[in-house]
């Protein structure tokens, strides 16, 4: 049988022989090499001349299983699934069952097409995914009545956190006040408290529904509509009040109740958050959910995360691309307003067909079967002598039983049904669109109704238990995207349409250099669907999910062994949230030990945008280090840095390998400095791909990191998200990692027990995908993960190799290697040619690729990172592209095609571009479309032609264009 890691491999024996020898390793294999003692292996040589010896790691003893066999890896997971317990979730708080159409299932979360492209920064190949996120923000846009809605968040608690930034940055008022609905989600109200703790925000909480009064000063108020009571209650007066006090109004909102309730942006709020979970999205024991946030006319420029526009293309026609705060952190760095630079890609689609398919008719019907049952079951607890605490309420109600509550909820889950216990007198119950007639006559017999049931059928104009002064009036989702797809033939051709129009892993490489676009194993997916892992409500109780606390638990072990820590938190929903808890760690180690003032925070002026910005977030004040020529942290300059902040130094963020992709030698040295100086060093995980097996983080002085799951360990990029972004720490920081205070239990892998702050609304993040990371290295075993960095370094050093007679490659490390990606300076080209990085990604496109990334970390060049998946015949495709290109340019440079009028220019060709009108171009049509014959059976056509991106922002439109714009 061949082992799974033969299969997630790409190169095979004969292949990485050839490509050694292009790197000049070849050996017979009774020759010994120089220096490796005595071993004479090629590859291993090339990874001791590319990783320091101070950090080298022999192979060896483990703690990682065998690798198991792909029907193994399934059995084992099924077995792991069989301890959880499916009941029927009636527990709310943000999280509700809801039926996945099956033509989205199919069509988009099951399909490669969709979760693996990458993020849409080449938006000429991603116009699929781009209008799937426009429907989204039209639908967001819509349904909460406010003007612009982002392309989604991470989830509905850290989107209220953004939003309390956002209000604090937009407020004229001078203060630090914050006011926090009592009636608000526990784990929102959890997590508001972590993020204003690090920033200095005061958090007032105030029954506002009761009347409390607002205090006299405060920048922002944050109002939950409907209430996590489930009461609603007309805010419009405290947004009022809110306003007049010079603050921000922020409501989050449920938008299914929005489907009969009056808007947020009706009732005078500025800002709306919430999640888009019950849009068709499992809820897969916390996430991955997309949350969602929009504003009022005028806070467009403030939102946080990724906003999709409309702009034109060369030919004028519409065309989507990200607009205004791309990657808004990487520019503005420690001015950054936000850390995030994901966002839930995959779900916010889902999340939009299920709006596309249902159209505001069925969407309104859904949500008044909702509300007619909830109030139903309202007046069969009342005929059983119970008493419903709010008169008003769309799906939840709190049932008010003289300290009998424990025991209901107790024999409600005996009997499979999963209610919140509230307090020793209230039991909670939500009703959603899964709630049958049986669930809600067996939920009555618990308070005592009656045996049996005899009532009539109410139909789609139910509004329930719901206020009239508070019914919503005004038309929504009336664009044609939302009433043309209503059979499951239609929607499934307009998801196929959607997704032929990018570019994925299943077309072609993604060489992006930092972003790790490797294979995403169907057996690693597999498992996502089944309902004992999708159907879990994040706050079950522990005896129901124990097969996933167990899986957790696994993977939690074999993440520190991996990485040489101690303890890992899977609660960060996003690489970024895992650099806020990291840091957030540091701080809270500090100040434990009274070390309140360290507070600086070192960073390496070619790190991560990210880290900057987290540094912020987590009350840091950040310092930048200088980089030497190569590349490598400036040791001068960080030695003189510690010299002057020692008093005050918190920690250093590391990349490593660095972001310029090479091992810096010194890396041990640099650590510990700042050890010795009393600070911490954090070692930003991004480029993990480099390291397995071969040194860990922990070994070479980390003390935290985080690791992007959705790099190194294979989960899916999903067009932009979903992302996973564990935090994992040395033994002294554990306590300090997130804590949850609705988690089923306190200690974690290898005993440790958290009790930092939450940073994501789930106990363990987003647990649904979970189970990918987990059967890949359950697969790879140990030397399978050693191996796949070996071949991951390998394919970048043959690529810097063959490339580096036409491309200078910019950053090696003392022995002429690269790391795990490589970086192409294409600034001598520009000036030689005049043909820019741009022009070469876009015609990169022509020739089948998607580009690598573009000007960053180094403005004008391309960083490409080929990854262990890819096999050879793909490589040498891509760099042949390359040489081609090159060749391109220097035609243009020698007059052979008009500076102004070439095939790089021009690039990329669309199909329509090739047949319309006279062609009156200096080039033939064939070097256009075909510029290598083996395209002509497998091309793929780019749906528009150079976007035009500046027309994009000095026209912002994100919502859905008319159908006449496409004409």
């Amino acid at each position: 049988m061949t082992a799974f890691a033969d299969r997630h491999i790409g190169i095979t024996a004969d292949a990485e022989q050839r490509m050694l020898d292009a790197l000049g390793l070849t050996h017979s294999p009774d020759q010994p090499i120089e220096g490796a003692e005595d071993r004479v292996d090629p590859l291993e040589q090339l990874m001791r001349q590319a990783v320091p010896d101070s950090i080298f790691t022999e192979s060896g003893e483990s703690g990682i299983p065998l690798a198991a066999s792909e029907a193994e890896t399934l059995a084992e997971l099924r077995e792991l699934a069989s301890r959880n317990t499916v009941n029927r979730a009636m527990i709310g708080l943000g999280y509700y069952g809801t039926f996945t159409p099956s033509v989205i299932q199919r069509n988009v979360l099951e399909n490669p097409s969709w979760y693996t492209a990458y993020t849409p920064y080449q938006p000429e190949i991603s116009q699929g995914r781009l209008e799937a996120l426009i429907n989204f923000q039209t639908m967001v846009s819509d349904l909460t009545g406010l003007s612009t809605a982002n392309s989604s968040m991470l989830d509905e608690s850290t989107a209220v956190a953004e939003a309390m930034l956002l209000a604090r940055r937009a407020s004229k008022a001078k203060n630090n006040v914050f006011v926090v609905d009592a009636d608000a989600l526990p784990q929102t109200k959890a997590l508001l408290a972590t993020r204003a703790d690090a920033v200095g925000i005061e958090l007032i909480e105030r029954d506002l529904a009761a009347g409390e009064e607002l205090p006299a000063e405060l920048f922002g108020v944050f109002v939950q509509y409907p209430a996590a009571s489930g009461r609603i209650w007309d805010p419009s007066a405290v947004i009022d009040a809110a306003h007049v006090a010079n603050g921000i109004a922020i409501v989050a909102a449920d938008l299914l109740a929005l489907t009969l309730l009056r808007s947020p942006g009706s009732l005078g709020a500025d800002v709306a958050v919430g999640t888009t979970q019950r849009f068709g999205v499992p809820m897969g024991f916390g996430g991955p959910h997309a949350g969602y946030m929009a504003v009022r006319a005028g806070l467009e420029r403030q939102l946080p995360g990724r906003l999709v526009g409309v702009s034109q293309d060369a030919s004028g026609y519409p065309a989507y691309r990200l607009a205004l705060q791309t990657r808004e952190q990487h520019i503005r760095r420690e001015k950054a307003t936000s850390n995030i630079c994901t966002a839930q890609v995959l779900l916010a689609v889902m999340a939009s067909m299920y709006a596309v398919y249902h159209g505001p008719d069925g969407l309104r019907a859904i949500a008044a079967e909702v509300a007619g049952k909830a109030a139903l079951l309202r007046d069969w607890l009342a005929d059983a002598g119970a008493s419903v605490v709010h008169e008003d309420f769309f799906d939840t109600l709190n049932v008010r039983v003289e300290g009998e509550a424990a025991a209901i909820v107790e024999r409600a889950h005996g009997a499979g049904i999963l209610l919140r216990l509230v307090d020793a007198d209230t039991v909670g119950i939500a009703v959603d669109e899964t709630t049958t007639f049986t669930d809600l006559h067996r939920t009555a017999l618990l308070f005592g109704g009656k045996e049996e049931r005899v009532f009539g059928f109410f139909g789609a104009g139910s509004t329930g238990a719901l206020p009239e002064s508070l019914l919503r009036e005004d038309e929504y989702l009336t664009h044609p995207v939302f009433h043309s797809h209503r059979s499951e033939t239609a929607m499934m051709r307009y998801l196929k349409q959607l997704a032929d129009r990018d570019y994925a892993l299943d077309r072609g490489m993604i060489p992006l250099g930092s972003c790790t676009m490797k294979l995403n194993a169907a057996t690693e997916m597999a498992s996502i669907t089944w309902p004992e892992f999708a159907q879990l409500h994040p706050f079950a109780p522990r005896e129901d999910v124990e097969g996933s606390l167990a899986m957790i638990d696994q993977l939690e072990a074999w993440l520190a062994e991996v990485t040489g820590y101690d303890a890992v938190s899977l609660q960060p929903n996003a690489g970024s949230q895992g650099e806020l808890a990291g840091l957030l760690a540091i701080r809270g180690y500090h100040l434990a030990n009274g070390d309140d003032q360290r507070t600086v925070c070192l960073i390496p002026s070619s790190a991560h945008g990210t880290n900057a910005a987290s540094a912020v977030l987590a009350g840091m004040k950040v310092v930048v280090v200088a980089c030497d020529e190569l590349g490598n942290v400036d040791l001068d300059d960080l030695r003189a840095k510690i010299e002057v902040h020692a008093d005050a130094l918190s920690a250093l963020m590391i990349t490593y390998p660095s972001t310029h992709g090479v091992y810096e030698e010194q890396v041990v040295e640099i650590n510990a400095a700042v050890h010795a100086a009393g600070g911490q060093v954090y070692v930003d995980g991004a480029n993990l791909n480099a390291l397995l097996g071969y040194a860990r983080f922990g070994d070479l002085g980390g003390d935290v990191s985080h690791l992007n799951l959705h790099k190194t360990f294979s989960i899916p990029h999903g067009g932009g998200g979903p992302g996973v972004g564990p935090v994992a720490a040395k033994a002294h920081l554990a306590p300090f990692l997130p804590g949850h205070p609705l988690a089923q239990k306190d200690d974690h892998a290898g005993g440790y027990v958290f009790e930092g702050g939450a940073v994501s609304g789930a106990p363990y993040g987003s647990a649904g995908v979970l189970p990918i990371s987990w059967s890949y290295i359950r697969m790879m075993g140990a030397e399978g993960l050693r191996q796949a960095t070996a071949a991951a370094v390998l394919s970048a050093n043959y690529v810097a190799a063959r490339l580096g007679d036409h491309y200078p490659v910019l950053y090696t490390g003392e022995q002429g290697r690269v790391a795990h990606e490589c970086i192409l300076d294409l600034r001598p080209l520009k000036e030689a040619t005049g043909i820019t990085v741009d022009d070469v990604a876009k015609r990169l496109i022509d020739y089948g690729f998607h580009a690598p990334t573009m000007s960053f970390p180094v403005a004008g060049t391309l960083m490409v990172e080929p990854t262990e998946s890819e096999d050879l015949e793909e490589v040498d495709r891509f760099i042949d592209a390359m040489i081609r290109i090159k060749a391109e340019a220097d035609a243009v440079a020698a007059g052979m095609w008009p500076s102004d009028d070439n095939p790089l220019v021009n690039a990329p060709h669309t199909a329509a571009s090739l047949i319309s009108g006279e062609w009156d171009h200096s080039y033939t049509r064939e070097d256009a479309a075909y510029p290598v014959r083996e395209l002509i059976m497998t091309k793929y056509w780019p749906p528009v032609r150079r976007i035009d991106q500046a027309y994009g922002d000095r026209n912002l439109v994100c919502a859905c264009p008319p159908i006449e714009a496409f004409a």
